[in-house]
């Protein structure tokens, strides 16, 4: 466990739902004008980024290193020197830019803050349907005002999974997945926004989330969410995941390994 203090703690815990807040009201006014973004493709025609992303992360990343001008920060879209920082800030300044600039609600501004290899606080900010998703380790979970719980499905027919794949994994493994699930009574749904389907499972609404492949601004802040609602996940900071990223899977504790069991044999959590 990391020596942050519950001072240290807070302090970082109450400014990032300022930060997430802020940049999703700036993020939701791009959204409004989305038809005038001019659209870039970064790695393959379904990895887009606008000047809405770039804008809003330049914001995140001056309003944190006013504040904290001693931690690092490191963003999706301009990346970020972390050697040597105790606390690291880890920002997706829009999740789901697809589904963003389709006229799709299902994006949000995904956050995590990383003490000494531990992450420590997390938040997903919808500012389409008023919901800020936070939690900080040791203070639970919880949508705006309101503690959320992770579901509590005992088998994997009592309700619905989150999933997501990214084209840079093979398809075979996630057809095989999704066909060993569907076999046992479950359900699933991609929406385009892994931070905020995460954010979903903790929050109960999902029985879980599962991706083979995700980076760390989009999957930190839901491994904070499910571990302070109760529910378990993988060591996603393994294997230095931080830099190289690295499987998500979170669920209640008896969900998990009936979750995990269907994943292939060579996929390491």
């Amino acid at each position: 466990m990391s020596s942050a203090s519950l001072t240290e703690l807070d302090a970082r815990y109450q400014f990032a739902r300022d930060v997430a807040k802020a940049a999703a009201s700036r993020a939701l006014s791009w959204y409004q004008q989305r038809h005038q973004l001019v659209i870039e493709h970064k790695k393959n025609l379904q990895d887009v980024v606008s000047e809405a992303d770039r804008n809003v992360e330049e914001l995140v990343k001056h309003l944190i290193n006013e504040r904290f001008p001693e931690d690092a920060v490191l963003g999706e879209e301009s990346g970020g020197e972390t050697a040597n920082a105790r606390f690291i800030w880890v920002i997706d300044p829009i999740d789901g830019t697809s589904s963003f600039l389709n006229g799709l609600h299902n994006w949000c501004v995904s956050l995590a803050v990383v003490c000494e290899n531990e992450p420590v606080i997390g938040v997903v900010c919808d500012p389409n349907h008023q919901e800020t998703f936070h939690a900080c380790r040791g203070k639970g979970a919880w949508v705006n005002d309101q503690r959320i719980h992770a579901h509590g499905a005992q088998r994997l027919d009592q309700g619905v999974l989150g999933l997501s794949s990214s084209n840079s994994q093979p398809i075979e493994p996630l057809t095989r997945f999704i066909g060993a699930l569907l076999t046992q009574g479950g359900m699933f749904i991609r929406n385009g926004s892994g931070a905020l389907m995460s954010a979903w499972a903790a929050a109960g609404r999902l029985i879980g989330y599962y991706e083979a492949h995700m980076n760390p601004w989009d999957g930190l802040p839901g491994i904070v969410l499910m571990r302070e609602a109760g529910g378990i996940t993988n060591d996603y900071l393994s294997h230095d995941g931080l830099q190289h990223g690295n499987p998500v899977l979170l669920a209640n504790a008896v969900i998990y390994p009936q979750l995990k069991a269907l994943l292939p044999a060579h996929q390491s959590l």
